[in-house]
């Protein structure tokens, strides 16, 4: 497993489908966990630690309102931790001054509101950095999206 996709509830699943979608397309193993910084910070811990002894690279975490989660997990692990700010109120934006705020020394990497698909984008990043069969993946995605964007829009547009 290289990865992990924590999310604070069950209602949090489907704006968190796109880090899982990502991850899918490069061949990236993960697992998913609904884990709570308020309600169960025992078992959070207990699963940070046990990610990081089986080697886990980054953790995606999203979260919405307080949106404490992606901040917790960067203050109990070394590793990457990518926040993604889901919309619960105020169309997500304190989700994302939640996250993105973080106290100088402790920071979490930070997409767009419900933009967990680019979350995991930025984790593959990451990887790719290390592993050169995820490099050779995201530079084969990246050539043909600019090959798909060229065919897509080249025969110009009608106003």
């Amino acid at each position: 497993m290289k990865c992990a996709i924590f999310f604070g509830s069950r209602s949090d699943q489907d704006k968190m489908k796109g880090a899982a979608v990502c991850l899918q397309e490069f061949g990236i193993e993960y697992e998913a966990h609904i884990l709570s910084a308020h309600r169960v910070p025992e078992k959070l811990t207990e699963v940070i630690q046990r990610l990081e002894l089986e080697g886990c690279e980054f953790i995606i975490a999203g979260a919405g309102l307080s949106a404490h989660l992606p901040g917790v997990v960067a203050s109990k692990t070394i590793l990457p931790v990518i926040g993604v700010p889901l919309d619960a109120a105020f169309q997500g934006m304190d989700s994302l001054f939640s996250i993105v705020q973080m106290p100088k020394a402790i920071p979490v990497a930070t997409v767009g509101v419900n933009n967990s698909y680019n979350a995991a984008m930025l984790g593959v990043q990451i990887l790719a950095l290390k592993y050169p069969d995820i490099k050779n993946k995201l530079i084969e995605y990246r050539k043909n999206m600019k090959e798909k964007f060229i065919a897509d829009n080249s025969g110009g547009v009608e106003l």
